[in-house]
């Protein structure tokens, strides 16, 4: 069993629900890192918090792990630190990569969050992961398959995005695409 695992697809390619089953398959405690900000996140009132839409996806994300041994951890910034407080042994998921990246972006009031310093918080990331002695599983969105954004914004995202993904995926021990709710091995 692969120790660290990346799980990459598109919007709603199934890649939550297969990173779930994946983590369910141990008997040990597992943690839900959740990246998703919230009003009681680390970042203050943000947008999404009064998204009613997106607290639906939110409850349905919640309801799905019911009676999976899970606890649920939401941390929007914070992920290598927090990893390195929880039981060694535990199975951690982390969903996801992608509004992990976000949170980082919104988070820099002084637009310094560049590629250089996703690589190094996404090395740190990787090297709390291996410090575990239990399962990490990263969820992350595919952003590479789409067109170029007109938006300097959007374009900037889509760069830290995709650094992230690559530091991650060359890191950890299997990557898994999901393509329309199948797993596909690309790496491990």
């Amino acid at each position: 069993m692969a120790k660290t695992v990346l799980v990459i697809g598109g919007s709603r390619s199934g890649k939550s629900d297969y990173a779930q089953v994946l983590a369910e398959t141990g008997t040990e405690m597992r943690y839900y890192l959740a990246t998703c900000p919230r009003s009681t996140g680390g970042i203050e009132q943000d947008q999404q918090s009064d998204d009613k839409e997106m607290s639906a996806r939110i409850l349905a994300h919640q309801q799905n792990r019911q009676g999976g041994l899970w606890q649920t951890i939401e941390e929007p910034l914070q992920l290598a630190l927090l990893l390195q407080t929880l039981p060694a042994q535990a199975t951690i998921l982390i969903d996801c990569l992608t509004l992990w990246v976000s949170n980082l972006l919104y988070a820099d009031t002084v637009g310094a969050l560049d590629e250089e310093q996703i690589t190094a918080l996404a090395q740190e990331l990787l090297a709390a992961s291996r410090s575990r002695a239990g399962r990490v599983i990263f969820v992350t969105s595919e952003v590479g398959c789409g067109g170029i954004s007109e938006h300097a914004l959007s374009r900037r995202y889509r760069d830290l995005v995709g650094r992230c993904n690559q530091m991650i995926a060359a890191g950890v021990d299997r990557v898994v695409q999901v393509v329309c709710g199948i797993p596909v091995i690309i790496k491990g």
